[in-house]
């Protein structure tokens, strides 16, 4: 396994985009995910949002930062919106003219349509993915499906068919895409109770992608922490499972939980961030 240490760019989101980059380089961290925050900043720049791309990419290489994992758009309603779909593909060209490789898509969760069943909810949400599968069928991109925690609105007795391995495999095979594949993120399996290294096992070569981060499962409630504080998920099983699935990827934080403290103090939290990655890497090999 080589999974590289990273942290989500959304932690420094109160800077713009280039004095982010410095801010990690400088406590360290030189490998990032691209946030939404900071993509919704850059697309904000031109209309010619590849250019935009391109020089950001310019920059974060002249800084010696990797950035290939970015999140899309969270707000996007692909579903029910269909228009909002022209705008996630000048986000994907733009993601890609930076050099972001994976790209991680929450699909349409339908929270707004409770009169849909589950099937017709999942057939919906396959419909728009289709859209989005014949844009980036030729680019050298993976749209990274993450998995979803079940909204207050739908009883726990009706899940969605987005929250386990087998839910976004199924989505997968439907499309039909071999530029698909899966993120997982830790902290919103644990509030569906769900185990992390089966979820691990099942997603396989599939599995492109990581948020890590913690919670409490209490529940609707995503924290977003750091490991080994108050959470209750088994990092351990997570990265014995990475191993045996031979993972090749960003072992990504996404932890806006941290945020809460003035830039110097989230810098030193940075450095303990680290010490979780070293210590989680060297405790499971």
């Amino acid at each position: 396994m080589k999974a590289t240490f990273s942290v989500w760019m959304g932690y420094f989101a109160d800077l713009p985009f280039e004095d982010a980059v410095r801010e990690f380089k400088k406590n360290g961290v030189t490998a990032l995910e691209f946030s939404i925050e900071h993509g919704a900043e850059l697309f904000a720049r031109s209309d010619d949002v590849i250019a935009t791309g391109k020089a950001a990419r310019e920059f974060i290489e002249k800084e010696n930062v990797v950035v290939t994992q970015g999140h899309l758009p969270l707000s996007f309603d692909i579903v029910r919106q269909r228009g909002e779909i022209d705008i996630l593909l000048r986000y994907i060209d733009m993601y890609e003219a930076m050099g972001i490789t994976e790209m991680v898509l929450h699909c349409d969760r339908m929270n707004k349509s409770p009169e849909l069943s589950k099937e017709e909810r999942l057939l919906e949400n396959v419909k728009s993915l289709k859209i989005i599968a014949e844009h980036v069928k030729d680019k050298k991109i993976y749209i990274c499906l993450e998995n979803l925690r079940q909204p207050a609105i739908y009883p726990v007795s009706d899940p969605l068919p987005l929250g386990f391995a087998e839910d976004l495999l199924n989505i997968i095979e439907l499309v039909g895409s071999d530029r698909f594949a899966i993120c997982l993120d830790t902290g919103h399996l644990n509030l569906v109770s769900g185990n992390q290294g089966d979820f691990i096992r099942k997603a396989g070569k599939h599995l492109r992608a990581l948020h890590i981060a913690d919670n409490q499962n209490v529940a609707d409630m995503d924290q977003h922490l750091l490991p080994f504080s108050r959470g209750t998920v088994d990092f351990f099983d997570v990265v014995k499972a990475l191993r045996e699935i031979d993972y090749v990827g960003m072992f990504n934080f996404e932890i806006p939980g941290e945020m809460r403290a003035p830039i110097p103090i989230r810098g030193k939290k940075l450095e303990y961030t680290r010490f979780v990655y070293d210590y989680l890497m060297n405790e499971t090999e």
